[in-house]
């Protein structure tokens, strides 16, 4: 059996694609409803973060036999804890990641971290647009929540985001609470509506709609602080579904050493 990260959407596809290969496997996710879809299609499945004791405990109980990481770009906690316990249970571990989009353009800044992008921001005036999810508005919030500022947070529509904007003081108005994908044509009339005078947003992939997000700002002259995807260093790094499928093969069928 497979242990399973699945923190995007195309990472939900692998795994239906790898099912679909004959291939047995148990997901964690971090949402009930990305643990719906992957239920909706057979797929058995563990809503929550794990520790590195957790993952290595489930991963003994269900004899697993291969660790795939597919978690978020920038979850690099969870990929140094799923490469910490393949390695303790002396399993293979394969990562897979959605490839780059490639933008050039003087109104890119490009940051390594999320505090260093507030940071940058905190001198703006006028209206930024947050598209980089809840995990980190408490950080954003410290620096953006400015009067020179007007900050618009861009967010899944779900309770707990709506309870954390009202703790940290982000009024109802400055909230766009809609779930993606977005097509190009969304996020400029997105921009225009609320006349956006910065995008704050990350290296996610075209998966993760990055490249509408850009093309819309960068067409408007919007300028953008671009957060980089975490620097680690992953073991049988893939891009492809064809990649991982290849690879998962080789170690199951002793082509490939661990």
């Amino acid at each position: 059996m497979i242990f399973f990260l699945a923190g995007t959407s195309d990472a939900r596809a692998l795994a239906i694609h790898l099912q679909n290969h004959g291939y047995s496997l148990l997901a964690t996710v971090v949402t009930e409803s990305a643990a719906e879809s992957l239920r909706a299609n057979d797929i058995s499945c563990q809503v929550g973060r794990l520790s590195l004791d957790e993952m290595i405990a489930l991963i003994n109980r269900h004899k697993m036999t291969i660790v795939i990481d597919a978690s978020h770009p920038y979850a690099d906690e969870a990929s140094k804890t799923a490469m910490a316990a393949a390695k303790a249970c002396a399993i293979p571990y394969i990562r897979y990641e959605r490839p780059k989009e490639r933008f050039s353009s003087p109104l890119i800044t490009e940051v390594d971290s999320y505090e260093e992008a507030a940071k940058l921001a905190h001198t703006h005036q006028g209206t930024i647009m947050l598209t980089t999810g809840s995990k980190t508005l408490e950080l954003f919030a410290k620096y953006l929540l400015r009067d020179e500022i007007r900050l618009l947070c861009r967010i899944l529509p779900n309770v707990e985001n709506m309870e954390k904007c009202n703790q940290l003081g982000i009024k109802q108005k400055n909230i766009i609470a809609i779930q993606g994908p977005f097509s190009e044509s969304l996020n400029k009339s997105l921009c225009k509506q609320y006349e956006v005078t910065l995008m704050i947003t990350k290296e996610s992939g075209k998966a993760g709609a990055v490249d509408e997000k850009m093309t819309a700002a960068l067409q408007l002259g919007i300028p953008v602080i671009l957060i980089k995807r975490p620097a680690l260093i992953y073991q049988n790094f893939c891009t492809s579904f064809e990649e991982v499928t290849h690879l998962l093969g080789g170690f199951i069928y002793g082509k490939h050493e661990l």
